[in-house]
């Protein structure tokens, strides 16, 4: 799998550049044929089974506990509105548990001060190399020549900031329909944007708490913190059936009434992000539809209701929950699309179903990271390989600007010629090591 999430296609690239990488090409087919011999026929199967077939299908072969079928099954179904008998559905749960951290298969962990210190490193690394970033500037439109090439972008306050190269880390969606003069794109490829799955039935809710969870099944007597409130919680479904269950509460466009919650307490293990005493906690919570036809997410009523509905199932697994609660903030889909600009409420950037991944992300004919308007690349999830806090997509969209402007020499700033893949080698060089120390405090937790 790491093979085919680093590698970067090359479908709509000219004759000769088809040409050039036809070495590179071979030696990459060549080595996952070699990889496939390996495996064997059985595993090859085996293999191909987990990618294609729902998670109720694998988890049932291979395990037994229904507790732990239904644990495992949330991975299948997180940040999406398929079901654990969605075809397909197999492949995210592999999606979600292959990851590493320090060479640690599977393993999952918190950023010491919060995931945005991922960013901050990134930022540093890039500043120390010479790049400057500007933050509250919002993007208005894309600006492109005569020719239909890109020329840099407006802002939302007029100005402008001219460039031959601009990334998009933008939905597909807002890139495509929202910031590139349709008159630009072909109409097949607008289509094919347009009519992506974008769908989520994803919720978050932050709590701030003034007590950790006490679980009754628990019968561990730690005075504060113990290993039970390290890894992720998962609350409410004891069973695949119970998941499926509350996936049909929303395709019947409500609310699920026993909500699929995972549970995590990162202030348990990284103490700069709550007071003493006091903890953070983060709900992430299955299915809530877009339009749930029993009310809407703008009514503070009906926000609050599905809160307290959380609230008192975490109740059931420990007692006194929702009188620990100090404040919440809830996203629900259309604030995750209005705050965040995650079209759908997607996390994803758009589904992760066969149909929307490897050639075909984010659309049929396009998965190179190049656009048809030439200079404009996607680099965010809605590129191969997907979501995910991996870094994949921008790292293997960097290569093929890094491929283009390498093939033009440099490209051209106001203030001179910058050799562009000097400063990307120097920010890559930078990163790993400002990365390692910036996010030098990383817990690992475990799946429960």
């Amino acid at each position: 799998m790491q093979m085919l999430i680093q590698e970067t296609s090359q479908e709509k690239a000219s004759f000769s550049d088809r040409m050039r990488d036809k070495s590179h090409r071979s030696v990459f087919w060549a080595h996952c044929l070699r990889r496939a011999f390996d495996l064997g026929q059985n595993e090859m199967v085996n293999f191909m089974e987990l990618l294609l077939s729902p998670a109720w299908k694998v988890l049932n072969k291979w395990f037994e506990t229904d507790v732990l079928k239904a644990t495992l099954a949330t991975d299948a179904v997180i940040g999406t509105t398929g079901s654990v008998h969605t075809p397909g559905s197999g492949y995210v749960l592999l999606h979600h548990v292959m990851g590493e951290t320090d060479g640690a298969q599977g393993i999952w962990s918190y950023v010491e001060g919060g995931m945005g210190a991922v960013s901050s490193a990134i930022g540093n690394a890039a500043r120390e190399a010479g790049a400057q970033i500007v933050t509250n500037a919002e993007v208005s439109r894309l600006m492109v020549d005569e020719y239909g090439r890109a020329k840099g972008v407006q802002l939302a306050d007029g100005s402008e900031v001219h460039s031959s190269i601009v990334l998009s880390n933008a939905t597909p969606y807002r890139t495509f329909m929202e910031l590139v003069p349709a008159d630009v794109l072909p109409d097949g490829f607008l289509r094919s944007v347009k009519y992506a799955d974008y769908s989520s039935g994803s919720t978050k809710i932050n709590l701030a708490v003034d007590r950790l969870p006490s679980f009754q099944s628990c019968k561990l007597s730690y005075p504060h913190a113990g290993p039970q409130h390290r890894g992720t919680i998962h609350i409410g479904s004891e069973s695949m059936e119970e998941i499926d269950s509350a996936c049909q509460d929303a395709v019947n466009g409500v609310p699920s009434r026993r909500p699929v919650i995972e549970m995590t307490i990162p202030s348990v293990l990284d103490k700069t992000i709550a007071p003493p005493g006091k903890h953070v906690i983060n709900l992430f919570i299955q299915y809530t539809p877009y339009k749930p036809s029993d009310g809407s997410w703008m009514d503070p009523v009906y926000r609050k209701s599905f809160a307290d509905r959380c609230f008192s199932l975490i109740d059931e697994y420990c007692p006194g929950f929702s009188s620990s609660v100090i404040d919440y903030d809830m996203l629900t889909p259309p604030d995750l699309e209005r705050e965040i600009g995650l079209t759908g409420g997607n996390l994803f950037h758009g589904a992760m179903g066969l149909d929307s991944l490897f050639l075909m992300r984010p659309v049929k004919g396009w998965s190179n990271y190049r656009t048809p308007v030439q200079g404009l690349y996607l680099c965010g999830s809605g590129a191969h390989p997907g979501g995910g806090v991996m870094g994949a997509p921008g790292r293997n969209a960097a290569q093929i600007v890094l491929q283009d402007v390498k093939r033009s020499s440099s490209f051209e700033q106001e203030d001179g010629v910058i050799k562009f893949e000097n400063m990307a080698q120097k920010v890559s060089r930078i990163l790993g090591r400002r990365t390692r120390e910036a996010l030098g405090t990383m817990y690992s937790i475990e799946i429960n």
